[in-house]
């Protein structure tokens, strides 16, 4: 365990795993031109492409998990850059659909061949890519990840405003 992390909670874990890899790729698609948040849109472009898909910016926000305002940023900036490009949907006019250009998969296939790189790396002290602790682990996140959270109902909270509301009366 790195230092600092023994009696960490899992929320802490998380955030700084997650932390660790947006900077890792940051860093590493940054020669492309391209940042974390944009690798993961023409990533994801990729893979719906592949699967014959051509999304809207609603749906490719639903699949990165980012907000919708934030993908249509973002599908700006890789369309200025020429790396997409937008369309409105001939089914709902009030609908873009993004696509990646030719140099957004060239880009794109180089950024995720590097990507694979560092997730290689990251996996190696599970046993890799390929390894069943591996597999394991991102079966857990994704079960994290599909589980609801609701607003956590703060009880001393409303404790502390009773209390406080007695001595007004």
């Amino acid at each position: 365990m790195s230092m600092g992390s023994e009696g960490a909670t899992p929320g802490y874990l998380v955030w700084r795993l997650s932390t660790k890899w947006r900077v890792a790729v940051d860093r590493a698609v940054a020669p492309l031109g391209l940042t974390h948040a944009q690798y993961a849109i023409v990533a994801s472009l990729h893979g719906m492409r592949h699967a014959g898909e051509r999304p809207s910016q609603r749906r490719l926000a639903d699949h990165t998990g980012l907000e919708p305002l934030y993908v249509s940023k973002l599908a700006r900036a890789l369309e200025s850059a020429g790396l997409i490009e937008r369309t409105r949907d001939p089914r709902d006019p009030r609908a873009v659909q993004l696509a990646l250009t030719e140099q957004g998969l060239d880009v794109t296939l180089r950024a995720i061949g590097m990507v694979h790189g560092l997730l290689e790396q990251l996996t190696e002290p599970l046993g890799g890519l390929d390894s069943a602790r591996t597999r394991t682990f991102a079966s857990e996140l994704a079960l994290l990840l599909d589980a609801p959270l609701e607003p956590p109902h703060d009880s001393t909270a409303e404790t502390i405003t009773d209390e406080s509301s007695k001595g007004k009366s």
